[in-house]
């Protein structure tokens, strides 16, 4: 909305300064007429004499000047969250006395692919101009929020952790959440630094902190249910990530260095999906 007020705005002060712009008088026929909308400058040159009048209009785009430092603020991940599972299920780590998925292996952990998602909120990625605003330091704060749905009705039991497959009642939601404070530091290439929505890529890694995990199951006889623990996961997540800029389009992508588990399971998380920020 306030986009639209601004462009009608500029409409007007256009129209304005045409309808003025007319309505003088023509002692001095070459002057031009000059009007500047925020980055646009459109220009009225005007030809001829007393029995031949005639004139061209033509209109500029101010270059975007790259600042020093720019901020943007707010901006939200929606993606998709998924891992590439490494595990060794025939190790006695997981099917051992003490193991920590005995009886399971890879396809019971699958997960439903639509379903697992991943959302992050940024309160904010700063810029940092290093070379014409070409190449930038960014950097921000944020949190990540992970769901894993999984297909089959396997359930974490904790002190310790232990994951069994339940077969005693109808699941109709099974996911693990995994929420993170993260901070991501990033170099960034911007090929087309006088446009504000140009193109580049920045890579880079975070580091994101275990504030939050939990699983929610639905079932037919316990209905809704969330178990808070930590399900030994990893208080730190290490990633590589990566940001595409298309025009006004932004991708995203992140890959963990190692499992999100500290032991037993060698899943490694990763996510991809869709910037939306200003």
């Amino acid at each position: 909305m306030k986009q639209v007020i601004i462009l009608l705005i500029g409409i007007s002060m256009c129209l304005t300064g045409l309808a003025q712009t007319d309505s003088t008088a023509k002692g001095n026929d070459n002057e031009n007429d000059t009007i500047r909308v925020g980055g646009m400058i459109i220009i009225k040159k005007h030809k001829g004499n007393n029995n031949n009048d005639s004139s061209n209009v033509r209109t500029y785009h101010r270059d975007h000047k790259p600042s020093r430092i720019s901020t943007n603020w707010c901006i939200i991940d929606l993606g998709f969250a998924n891992y590439n599972d490494q595990t060794d299920y025939k190790s006695s780590a997981i099917q051992g006395p003490d193991g920590f998925a005995p009886g399971l292996g890879k396809d019971q952990f699958k997960l439903r692919s639509g379903k697992s998602v991943n959302v992050s909120i940024w309160a904010f990625m700063q810029k940092l101009n290093i070379v014409k605003g070409i190449v930038n330091l960014k950097y921000g704060l944020g949190i990540e929020l992970n769901n894993y749905r999984y297909d089959d009705p396997i359930l974490y039991q904790t002190n310790p952790t232990v994951v069994v497959l339940d077969n005693t009642r109808n699941y109709s939601k099974n996911k693990l959440a995994a929420d993170y404070v993260t901070i991501p530091l990033m170099l960034n290439f911007n090929f087309t630094p006088h446009r504000k929505h140009g193109f580049g890529l920045s890579v880079g890694a975070s580091a994101g902190y275990l504030y939050s995990s939990r699983q929610k199951t639905i079932t037919n006889t316990d209905g809704k249910e969330k178990e808070h623990d930590d399900f030994d996961l990893r208080q730190w997540k290490l990633s590589y990530i990566a940001e595409l800029a298309l025009g006004p389009v932004k991708l995203y992508g992140s890959y963990a260095t190692e499992s999100m588990f500290a032991k037993g399971l060698d899943q490694r998380p990763y996510n991809f999906g869709l910037r939306l920020s200003n």
